[in-house]
């Protein structure tokens, strides 16, 4: 009998100690700092066995901490707020609540399209060809890497692929590029040499200077005239690293035709894109979306659309909402879906939701979600609260949304950012 209530205290123990190490893993995940809106009603989970303090202030308050491992705040005036959290006398966790004017934006679902200079130009990759002496030639090879972006050659500004060979091309013996890799400058020292093929000095590397394609416009900022796209960033095809922005510009576009989504096969926006005519200028493409500013005719054009207040994260539940896409001409129209789950502590914001869509025709028309969609503004209880980012190609019905907070904090360096 006392073998068996050891067995049973040590079980008891394991499945304690377990317990409270998920539960410390999932505090150790809740931001440093969390937003609020004013004048509003927000839902955190803390999780078991946890609870909370607030420092003694007016601008928040609480409401109820009586669900196990939930609390609800309650919101008044702008300010911040500490609160701490702990459990059997302890303190584990101290988060700063940020508490701030409610912000109304207005949500589009526009199809675009979008092109990007880069600051330089990419290496995609190095290789080698043939001299006019019959020698084989690689001269950037382990010297230049894919993602590296070329910045000068020797002290001219490469600003295109034209600039880069034509220098190249003039030049009579070594030259010294000035890389940026990760972020910081680096020195290649090569030389050059002449390509039987057409008697012109190469460096042997594969290069690119811009992008483009199509996806959707998520939201205009009127008081400041900004605005957010995609949702994710854009990433070069052949690096996979996210292209660093000289230049470029969003432009709208046509939905001509749709390829299904199937399961394992992602479907696709075809659409006509009106280069002609310039809806913005970007100036951000970073992991949460492409920001930049609206040019002044097009802002007039979305300035009477009605606004809608910005969600916080604690305000997203389960359950139903609503996605504002264009998947045929330039119509853009309300479908439903359901939020089938909702992560705030999501490592990647982009991923902080999963949705599912349930609307008969949208599912009738593309499947689900397909390449071109991302950037759709989600709608729930009267708020924006995030945008489609990714579908599941193993279930086009469902895909990951970003927070719209997460968007609306990248525009916080668009007015940083000057476009030259």
């Amino acid at each position: 009998m006392q073998r068996k209530l050891k067995i049973i205290a040590i079980l008891f123990f394991c499945i304690i100690s377990g317990y409270m190490a998920g539960s410390l893993t999932y505090l150790s995940q809740l931001p440093a700092e969390i937003r609020l809106t004013e004048f509003s009603t927000h839902s955190l989970h803390i999780g078991l066995p946890f609870s909370a303090t607030l420092q003694e202030t007016t601008a928040v308050s609480k409401v109820d901490d009586s669900r196990l491992g939930s609390l609800t705040l309650q919101t008044e005036s702008s300010g911040t707020a500490q609160m701490t959290i702990g459990a059997f006398g302890l303190s584990f966790r101290r988060v700063t609540l940020d508490i701030v004017p409610e912000m109304e934006i207005i949500p589009l679902g526009h199809a675009i399209g979008v092109r990007i200079n880069t600051d330089g130009v990419m290496v995609l990759g190095t290789g080698s060809f043939l001299g006019a002496d019959g020698e084989t030639y690689r001269p950037a090879q382990n010297l230049l890497h894919a993602g590296d972006l070329i910045m000068y050659a020797d002290d001219t500004e490469i600003t295109s692929k034209e600039s880069l060979s034509d220098y190249v091309a003039a030049s009579q013996g070594e030259i010294i590029l000035r890389v940026n890799r990760g972020g910081s400058e680096t020195k290649v020292t090569l030389v050059p040499q002449v390509a039987a093929k057409d008697d012109v000095r190469r460096i042997g590397a594969w290069i690119r200077d811009s992008t483009k394609g199509i996806g959707t416009l998520t939201f205009f900022n009127p008081a400041t005239g900004e605005f957010g796209a995609l949702g994710h960033g854009i990433l070069d095809v052949d690096t996979k690293t996210l292209l660093s922005v000289k230049s470029g510009t969003i432009m709208p576009s046509s939905v001509l035709s749709v390829s299904k989504g199937v399961r394992g096969i992602p479907g696709e926006l075809e659409g006509q894109v009106e280069a002609s005519i310039i809806w913005g200028r970007i100036k951000i493409n970073c992991a949460n979306g492409i920001f930049g500013e609206i040019d002044s005719a097009s802002a007039s054009r979305f300035a009477d659309l009605p606004r809608f207040p910005v969600a916080s994260r604690s305000q997203i539940k389960e359950g139903r909402a609503t996605i504002l896409t264009n998947v045929s001409g330039t119509d853009v129209r309300e479908y439903e879906i359901q939020i089938e789950s909702v992560n705030v502590n999501a490592a990647d914001e982009t991923k902080g939701i999963v949705i599912r869509i349930t609307d008969p025709e949208l599912l009738k028309q593309t499947g689900g979600i397909v390449q071109g969609m991302s950037g759709s503004p989600i709608l729930q209880d009267g708020r924006i609260i995030g945008a489609v980012t990714h579908v599941f190609v193993q279930d086009p019905t469902k895909g990951y949304a970003i927070f719209i907070e997460g968007m609306l904090k990248a525009t916080e360096g668009v007015r940083r950012v000057e476009v030259v």
